[in-house]
């Protein structure tokens, strides 16, 4: 299993799906695949951007692949 990669110290890729969430003193929250595109972060669909920066990032799992 893929370990989180803070946003921070290394953002995703830009236009790629990755596993996100919010992980700060609140707790964890908000998980969800997102994509980013400069400093916005879009559903998969890119239809819309959420209100928030994630915290943390990994990638999605390849289906059928031993993770």
């Amino acid at each position: 299993m893929s370990e989180w990669t803070r946003c921070e110290v290394s953002p995703p890729p830009e236009g790629v799906v990755v596993n996100t969430k919010i992980d700060d003193t609140n707790g964890v929250r908000n998980e969800q695949l997102l994509k980013r595109y400069g400093r916005l972060y879009f559903t998969p669909d890119s239809s819309m951007y959420v209100y928030y920066t994630p915290t943390h990032w990994k990638p999605v799992p390849i289906e059928g692949a031993n993770l």
